[in-house]
């Protein structure tokens, strides 16, 4: 029973592979490369960035005049990492913030910028000193596409039709000229164009009827070179209701890519009082697991809809915000989200990812809310200071899905955890072929007590070995501080197959992503 490398015993549990099949029952993972599915896009893996709290202002963006080290006022540091994740798509500037968020505020030079009050979050000062060129700035150092999110709640059309011409016109209109004026001749690139956010909430308490009747109004006036059209996104509904997409789908499909969808995972489900990020009991790790796994059937709901109003499958289904939802850290201001991120959080990520990967022919976009500081972040600043956190370490895991096929598969003797009748399923698994031809398998175990021995077979394929990396640790709440920066990390493995086999342990609470070699 040949053990894993030292290195994984950093963790502090016994990793193992197994090279003969034990007398007991074991999952069987059976992936079937015969019948390949549908790309996962790799947009699946965007990530969001609104002006709330410390994700733009200091977690991002410092300023050209800052002494923490910066490119364009964008710090070095957290820009380094975050190309590490090969981000291929950013949403700003909300949210929320979208429809209070008037883009010419935003624009010219940065001391002459009217600073207004961010009313949805925190109440503080909103000095406008990241604006659409700043945006753009940090897309282009990421190397990611950009999603902007259009106002529609206290804008007005000709002002989003002036902020889509202002960004992608190539003429000599005036708007083209204030932006080569204000450093930029040439166009931006914008990818996806949303009109307006939570419509039925924040950004204006709408019935999707009508919401369908102001987002067509809206789009007729919203244009642009076609080389340079961005993909317009609808805003649609948020967990059981699925009357948006039926509405929109039929009333508002004209040029649409894509209706948006929101879904955030609070382990009591009561929004008067979330759950604690750290410290919290196992029932809610229990209830996290729950409820995150209730995605699937909100996406299965909708895309059957979507499958009826839109056969040929032209819609896709964003969910433009996920993750997961605690109550803010003890002595933060509420209104800044703030909120530890832990082993937790990692295995809600990727048990996210292995849902959107099934449903990959209709969900197209997904962005995590959010990616700096607020919510289920990637990474965590403290003035100078910057750390990574388990969520991070999930999406650096799984980058080899971006743009990957997705492959069938079975599992069969799966596991169930939880207790009194209810329960999940213990092991939760994706597999794809990756754009370097390699097959990639992504396991997760929910219960966050039992290692689970997860026998591989891949029919018509031999397997010599697998490679990769697992990310586990003692604690239920696990995390970075800037005390233990690496306190959990991803550790590397290797196994060797047995008959053309292979049987692994996959530890309890634990994601584990690996290449399959012949």
């Amino acid at each position: 029973m040949p053990c894993f490398k030292p290195s994984i015993l950093a963790l502090g549990i016994p990793l193992c592979i197994l090279t003969a099949l034990p007398a007991f029952a074991q999952v069987s993972l059976t992936v079937d490369t015969s019948r390949p599915g549908a790309v996962i896009n790799k947009n699946v893996y965007g990530q969001f960035a609104e002006h709330l709290g410390t994700g733009i202002y200091e977690g991002l963006w410092v300023g050209p005049e800052s002494k923490i080290p910066n490119t364009k006022g964008w710090r070095k540091d957290v820009v380094g990492a975050l190309k590490d994740l090969h981000v291929p798509l950013l949403r700003w500037p909300g949210g929320c913030f979208a429809d209070e968020y008037h883009w010419k505020d935003g624009i010219g030079p940065r001391g002459k910028r009217p600073v207004k009050v961010n009313t949805n979050w925190g109440g503080v000062p909103e000095n406008n000193a990241v604006g659409t060129h700043e945006f753009f700035d940090l897309v282009e150092l990421l190397g990611a596409d950009a999603y902007v999110n259009g106002n529609l709640g206290t804008g007005t059309p000709q002002e989003m039709a002036e902020w889509v011409e202002y960004m992608t016109s190539e003429g000599k209109s005036s708007l083209a000229e204030l932006r080569a004026k204000n450093g930029h001749p040439q166009p931006f690139k914008v990818a996806y164009f949303a009109i307006g956010n939570e419509a039925w909430g924040c950004g204006g308490n709408m019935k999707p009827e009508y919401y369908a009747s102001l987002y067509k109004h809206y789009k007729t006036f919203l244009k642009a070179p076609p080389n340079v059209l961005p993909k317009f996104i609808a805003s649609g509904g948020n967990d059981n209701d699925s009357s948006w997409t039926e509405t929109l789908s039929r009333e508002a499909a004209h040029g649409t890519d894509g209706i948006s969808f929101h879904y955030y995972t609070l382990p009591t489900d009561k929004w008067e009082k979330k759950g604690a990020a750290t410290g919290f009991p196992e029932s809610e790790w229990f209830s996290t697991m729950s409820n995150t796994l209730r995605i699937d059937e909100h996406i299965k709901r909708n895309v059957a809809i979507l499958d009826k109003n839109d056969p040929q499958k032209k819609i896709g289904f964003y969910v433009d915000e996920w993750g997961t939802w605690y109550d803010v850290e003890q002595g933060t201001n509420p209104g800044f989200l703030f909120q530890r991120n832990t082993l937790r959080d990692a295995v809600v990520a990727a048990l996210n990812f292995n849902i959107f990967h099934a449903h990959a022919d209709r969900v197209r976009m997904t962005n995590i809310a959010q990616m700096v500081n607020v919510l289920q972040a990637m990474i965590i600043t403290d003035k100078d200071k910057m750390l990574l956190t388990p969520t991070y370490y999930a999406y650096k895991m799984y980058v080899p899905f971006q743009d990957a096929t997705s492959l069938p598969l079975t599992l069969a003797n799966n596991t169930t955890y939880g207790a009194n009748g209810k329960g999940v399923p213990g092991i939760s698994a994706s597999a794809a072929r990756a754009r370097d031809g390699k097959l990639y398998v992504a396991l997760v175990n929910t219960n966050p007590h039992e290692a689970t021995d997860v026998t591989l077979d891949v029919p018509g394929q031999a397997i010599g070995k697998v490679a990769g990396q697992v990310l586990s640790a003692e604690a239920m709440d696990a995390h970075n501080t800037f005390d233990r920066p690496q306190a959990i990390k991803p550790a590397p493995f290797s196994a060797q197959a047995a008959g053309g086999k292979l049987t692994l342990k996959v530890p309890a609470k634990a994601v584990m992503v690996f290449a399959v070699e012949g």
